[in-house]
């Protein structure tokens, strides 16, 4: 695939990272900051072209005539979609996905529709990490919420703590505990080691455990690996950006009660005109005395979301020992999320990696509906579509006939409107949405070529 990627910000530069070692270089990169795109061009095997995205000689220069795909990811969301409308008219370029980051473009769904502005596909990064946030939030005690099949099956991580029931006991005794109920554990961790699980696994103090079930039975599940959170309704949220007025908005309209801190009173004002139930208040996230004002230790969920990652971090380290109940702090840096580990911070979320998660189903071959990130990256969760053509390597072959990858679990499948947890000898039909965890991330393109159909399948 040829693909051109417009925009070389953190969106575009991650994506090309990975698409350089996936896609056997065919990529070409575009900006305006040519000292960039010279640093990357020597990190990364692609190739650059120096200019305005949306210029038609700029995109031709890249060589738009012949890709299959341009990805417009600049930080002006006039700028990508003039991009994909000038590929669509001037070159016929099969497939554009522009970066929306404006509510008044997404909220009509008109203008991305057949015959409209010319953008087949759009991502919204500020809000994949609002959503994300929101699931964290809603449910207590979770370091990661998942959610697949359009939200019938979740995989969800925790830590086991000392008063969980099935704490010390082998992971068969989960059936016990929940006769009614299927599910299974895909993955655990235990300091920093991946454990791949079996009947005979037992779960210790402080295991970071992997599960999958249909979402209805999440909050079930999480009780055996640890006594329940109270539910969250007190929330104070650090930065009005994007993001945290997103949040805000979001959280008030499901009656939580929120205070949002903002350093720049015009952001303050602005933001507080459009938001009916939230507080507002103009200040330092790491102001102590602000904190302890606001009543800090009164706080089910702090959630430090500005665009600094050192002020993300010591605001929640901060709010975390005045006394609020669970901290998460946006962290965009790999080497500050790992530190983060060893701290007090309960969460660091990677909008990165969540970002990169819903871009790359559209550039890997294969029936992928998601592919999201784990650990800061270090794992995936995939779901694929098992598509029944004469060269299908997995549509009516049982799960232990499937040459997985060492460290890949099917954890769970969607069949019509079933959530399946397969055995060894569960049978793939065509049109399932079977759900994978692969351990390490190497293994991904044997893990899709398993779904890859032929050049001719309709």
């Amino acid at each position: 695939m040829k693909i051109i990627i417009l925009g070389a910000g953190q969106v575009g530069t991650s994506v090309t990272e990975i698409l350089s070692r996936e896609a056997g270089g065919d990529i070409t990169l575009v900006d305006i900051d040519e000292e960039r795109l010279s640093l990357l061009q020597n990190r990364f095997d692609i190739r650059t072209v120096h200019g305005h995205a949306s210029y038609p000689d700029v995109l031709r220069e890249a060589g738009c005539d012949d890709a299959e795909l341009i990805l417009a990811v600049t930080n002006s969301d006039e700028t990508n979609i003039a991009a994909c409308q000038i590929a669509s008219i001037l070159f016929n370029t099969p497939k554009k996905i522009a970066r929306i980051r404006a509510t008044e473009y997404v909220s009509e769904e008109r203008l991305f529709a057949e015959g409209g502005l010319g953008v087949d596909d759009i991502i919204s990064p500020e809000q994949i990490v609002t959503t994300e946030l929101l699931r964290l939030i809603e449910r207590p005690g979770a370091l990661q919420v998942l959610d697949f099949a359009n939200g019938r099956i979740q995989l969800v991580a925790i830590k086991a703590y000392d008063d969980g029931p099935l704490v010390g006991h082998h992971l068969r005794a989960l059936k016990d505990h929940l006769s009614n109920i299927e599910t299974r554990v895909v993955a655990i961790y235990r300091e920093s080691e991946a454990i791949m699980p079996d009947g005979d696994t037992v779960i210790e103090v402080n295991d970071e455990v992997f599960f999958i079930a249909a979402t209805e039975h999440i909050r079930d599940v999480m009780s055996e690996m640890r006594k329940l959170d109270k539910p969250v309704r007190t929330i104070m949220l650090a930065g009005a950006g994007n993001i945290g007025f997103r949040l805000a908005e979001a959280l008030e309209q499901k009656n939580y009660k929120v205070k949002l801190i903002e350093h720049s009173p015009e952001r303050a004002t602005e933001v507080s005109k459009h938001l009916k139930r939230t507080i507002v208040l103009v200040g330092d996230s790491a102001d102590e005395e602000l904190l302890k004002m606001e009543n800090i230790d009164k706080m089910d969920v702090f959630c430090a979301i500005t665009n600094d990652d050192e002020a993300n971090i010591l605001s929640a380290m901060l709010a975390k020992q005045l006394g609020a109940r669970r901290v998460m702090s946006i962290v965009n840096r790999t080497a500050y999320a790992d530190l983060i580990e060893r701290t007090m911070i309960d969460i660091a979320y990677s909008p990165k990696q969540a970002t990169i998660g819903s871009v790359l189903p559209k550039f890997r071959t294969g029936a992928l509906e998601a592919v999201h990130s784990l650990r800061l990256g270090t794992a995936e969760a995939i779901e694929a579509i098992a598509l029944d053509d004469q060269s299908s390597k997995v549509v009516g072959r049982r799960i232990d006939e499937i040459p997985l990858p060492k460290g890949t679990i099917i954890g769970a499948i969607l069949r019509g409107e079933e959530v399946i947890i397969p055995h060894h000898d569960t049978v793939i039909v065509n049109q399932d949405h079977i759900i994978l965890f692969v351990q390490e991330k190497k293994h991904i393109n044997d893990v899709v070529a398993l779904f890859q159909v032929s050049a001719f399948f309709i």
